[in-house]
Order: C-alpha cells, then sequence, then structure tokens
C-alpha cells in the first residue's frame, strides 16, 4: 500500500533534484518504468506525483494539465503489448518519451486556450514560443529514456521479492 506513494515521492523528488536543467528531468522515464511494471496501478504514483507538485508550487492554473499531460504518456505505454520484446521495448519506450516531450506544449496548450480564452492564433503562437523548451525536454526525455530498461528490470526484480508482482 505505501509502494505507490512512495514511487510518486520519487517522481517528485527526482524533479527538484534535477530543477535546475531546464524540463530536463527523470518523470517521463519513471511513467513510462511505473507503466511497463505496474499497469493501471502506475496511475498512482502519476496522481501522487501531480498532488506533490501542485502542493509545493500551489494549486494555480499551471497545474490543471498536470491532471492529463501525464496520463497521456501513460496510455501510449499502455497501447504497447504487456510481454514485448526486451531489445524493442529499450527503444521503442525512450522513443514514446521522447515524443511526449517534443510534444508538451502542445498537449498543454488546450488547458490555456479554454483558461485563457485563446483562439487558434493565440494557441499557435503560444505553442510556437515554447518549441524550444519542448525540444530540450525531447532531448533530455530521449536520453534519459536510455534508463528505462534497466529501472524496469530494477522494479520487476524488486517487486517480487516484495510479493507486488
Amino acid at each position: 500500500m505505501c509502494v505507490f506513494p512512495m514511487l510518486g515521492t520519487i517522481m517528485f523528488l527526482s524533479k527538484l533534484l534535477m530543477e535546475f536543467l531546464p524540463n530536463i528531468h527523470l518523470v517521463g522515464t519513471l511513467v513510462v518504468a511505473y507503466t511497463i511494471v505496474y499497469r493501471i496501478k502506475a496511475l498512482i504514483p502519476i496522481y501522487v506525483y501531480a498532488f506533490l507538485v501542485g502542493l509545493y508550487a500551489g494549486f494555480n492554473l499551471w497545474w490543471v494539465p498536470y491532471l492529463y499531460i501525464w496520463t497521456i504518456l501513460w496510455g501510449a505505454i499502455m497501447l504497447l503489448p504487456k510481454d514485448m520484446n526486451p531489445r524493442a521495448c529499450a527503444i521503442i519506450c525512450p522513443i514514446i518519451s521522447c515524443l511526449h516531450g517534443l510534444l508538451y506544449g502542445t498537449m498543454y496548450a488546450p488547458a490555456q486556450a479554454l483558461m485563457f480564452n485563446f483562439g487558434w492564433e493565440q494557441t499557435l503562437v503560444w505553442i510556437s514560443a515554447g518549441l524550444y523548451f519542448d525540444l530540450l525536454h525531447a532531448c533530455g526525455n530521449l536520453a534519459l529514456g536510455l534508463l528505462i530498461y534497466p529501472i524496469v528490470k530494477l522494479l520487476t526484480r524488486l517487486s517480487r521479492d516484495i510479493g507486488i508482482l
């Protein structure tokens, strides 16, 4: 019962520790790894993470997209076969994480448009203004995505040892 909130806390702490790097963090890597290992139960640490971010930085309008952005990455990984070849997973998962980082601003945009009454033109300007940071996010997610497979192996072993799997 305590494992999943702890995993969400690890996501939050990893984000805080890497805060000095713009849009480069382990959150996407951990979302993918947790989803591969725990499947639907991975939503628990994802929402613990979102709650902790809001608690720490303030539940404001910028926080609303956190309620769905990480779930989109979770959903993309859930669409992959459960018994995927580990080599294929080691290639495909970092690419999906990279694409999630690249599209982060675009996925964030609908909430911005609704909350601030943006039209199409304003929304496209908002997306293009953040493209540089989305590119950094994508590069960081791709590089850190190389850790997904080792994390999955470790989580699987540890989860079997404590009886979660």
